[in-house]
């Protein structure tokens, strides 16, 4: 459901909402939309329940369709939610924000924090009846830091000198340093040797037929449309207490919210427009439940810094004055965000709040843009060298806030006599074509955090090849020293002077325009029960927790 740029659950996922093609005007309605419009207004009008086809099955809207659900490979926010319902890592996050085991029933670290031994769940089996054993954690790790594989995971095994398999059930893993966020790693899904041993898993079927240990496995994928699980009969935790998962793949969050309407899905996250006008409906209140709350991620306006103009810290940091994220968040987010001042969100642990965001300052984003030789040009526009300073801002398709977002900023920077042209992508085009290959002047993204704040995959400068998160190429010694030192420094008020001072740094960079913190604003069908509002959000765990009543009678209470 989330399309944000992701580094929860552990691995860090690209979020798929990011670019757009450009797409500013109204497109004509297709008769799918006309259809679900028209049966939306009749439903309202009667004040009816929304039909419900299969009352122990769960779908969710998804604004872009997965790509590759192998654990090491996925690296956007649909990949990686469909994999994590599908695989189990060795560890996991309780409902506390505190690891526990997953695939490991527990483990031991020695005294100077170098040797990791897991002890692993006996009788856990694969999807196809084999069991899993040690064996697979190897081979999982040995993919992982094979450099033929294309995943963006590698550095968080960077540290290990060796993973070894002592029998059966037993895995011990010898690091060469200190690694704080060791543990977190290894809530990578694990993968099976047995049907993956001697193929090339960047391009193998496994990718979209994959077998894992989870509480749900593959049944259908239709591209472009939808992706349908279903419960794992011998998940060694319990059989899921809901049937089937369906991902309805829906690339426009207006036709998703009248899906919602309409009983095609049943959860989803609301844009602030939704939430705090459209869903107040009687329809909307009567048959959903609505949920509020800050969201661990945050949101951003990213520069191509390969790129010379954007290269000059005084330009970025010139853009950043230029922007008034107040009216962002009032105007498009409805008050339901605060505004960024760095890669930690007000939740974490490493925010540092004694840094500031940038204030709405043009005419001082004006003396800026001066200092670095942009002065105004004939055509109103600033120009360097008789060049305009003219781009263009990246957003993805379906995703109103952002391009909401992009419009204000569009304007504000022509306050500024800056031109900029704003285009809307489909998520896979933008993301392989545009963000990987570095073909981007600027985008809007934004990144959904692990509540570890280790941030060497999005900031070091080794992190910035193709298919890397380090893909606006910031690079920065002191910035990579720090980072490398939060990872070997165990203490945590000690890697919090760390990582305070990398938010002070990379705010004064700006590499990024670090825009707003979003609230969560998902809603869900009132069927389902067992819902908890936990640290992690109200979707941790859901597989465990939630169910459907049969009684009917339950449903609304």
């Amino acid at each position: 459901m989330s399309h944000d740029i992701k580094k929860s659950s552990f691995p860090l996922h690209l979020a798929s909402c990011i670019l757009y093609r450009n797409i500013l005007s109204l497109r004509p309605l297709t008769l799918y939309a006309f259809a679900l419009i028209t049966f939306a207004l009749l439903f309202a009008a009667c004040v009816k329940e929304p039909p419900v086809k299969k009352t122990q099955s769960l779908t969710t809207g998804f604004l872009a369709d997965a790509k590759r659900l192998l654990p090491v490979l996925a690296s956007d926010s649909a990949s990686g939610e469909i994999s994590g319902l599908i695989f189990n890592g060795l560890t996991k996050y309780d409902k506390d924000i505190k690891i526990t085991g997953d695939l490991a029933d527990s483990w031991t670290i020695s005294p100077d924090g170098l040797i990791i031994t897991f002890n692993l769940k006996k009788g856990v089996k694969w999807q196809d009846g084999v069991e899993f054993t040690a064996d697979d954690v190897l081979f999982t790790y040995q993919k992982v830091t094979d450099p033929k594989v294309a995943t963006p995971y590698s550095s968080n095994y960077g540290p290990v000198k060796k993973v070894e398999a002592l029998d059966k059930y037993t895995v011990r893993v010898t690091y060469s340093e200190p690694y704080a966020p060791a543990l977190e790693s290894w809530g990578m899904g694990i993968i099976p040797r047995h049907l993956l041993q001697g193929k090339d898993i960047n391009t193998d079927e496994f990718n979209r037929n994959p077998v894992g240990t989870g509480p749900y496995k593959l049944k259908g994928w239709v591209t472009g449309q939808k992706i349908v699980l279903d419960a794992n009969d011998n998940y060694f935790e319990g059989r899921p207490k809901i049937d089937q998962y369906t991902a309805k793949i829906t690339t426009d969050q207006s036709a998703m919210f009248l899906e919602l309407q309409a009983g095609i899905i049943d959860f989803m996250s609301l844009t602030p427009t939704q939430f705090k006008v459209q869903s107040e409906k009687t329809l909307i209140k009567k048959f959903f439940q609505k949920f509020n709350y800050p969201a661990f991620s945050y949101t951003y306006l990213g520069y191509n810094l390969l790129d010379p103009r954007f290269a000059d810290k005084k330009v970025r940091q010139a853009l950043s004055h230029a922007i008034n994220k107040e009216a962002i968040i009032n105007g498009v987010l409805f008050g339901y965000g605060t505004p960024c001042t760095g890669p930690f969100p007000p939740e974490s642990w490493a925010y540092n709040p004694k840094v500031k965001t940038f204030d709405y300052n043009p005419e001082l984003a004006k003396a800026l843009l001066k200092e670095s030789g942009w002065i105004a040009g004939k055509s109103g526009f600033l120009e360097k060298d008789n060049q305009p300073f003219s781009f263009t801002i990246l957003v993805n398709q379906g995703n109103d806030v952002r391009l909401k977002s992009a419009q204000i900023i569009q304007q504000d920077f022509k306050k500024v006599g800056i031109d900029v042209k704003i285009s809307v992508l489909e998520w896979q085009t933008m993301l392989h074509e545009f963000i990987d290959k570095k073909k981007f002047e600027a985008v809007i993204l934004g990144w959904a955090l692990s509540r570890d704040p280790d941030m060497y995959d999005i900031w070091h400068s080794a992190k910035t090849k193709e298919g890397e998160f380090n893909f606006i190429s910031y690079k920065n010694p002191e910035v990579d020293r720090l980072l490398l030192e939060g990872r070997r420094t165990f203490d945590i008020e000690a890697r919090k002077k760390i990582y305070f001072k990398i938010h002070e740094m990379l705010a004064e960079d700006q590499p990024y325009t670090f825009l707003y913190v979003p609230d969560a604003l998902p809603i869900l069908h009132k069927r389902f029960k067992g819902v908890q509002k936990t640290a992690l959000g109200i979707a941790h765990d859901w597989h465990l927790n939630w169910y459907v009543p049969k009684n009917k009678a339950e449903w609304y209470k």
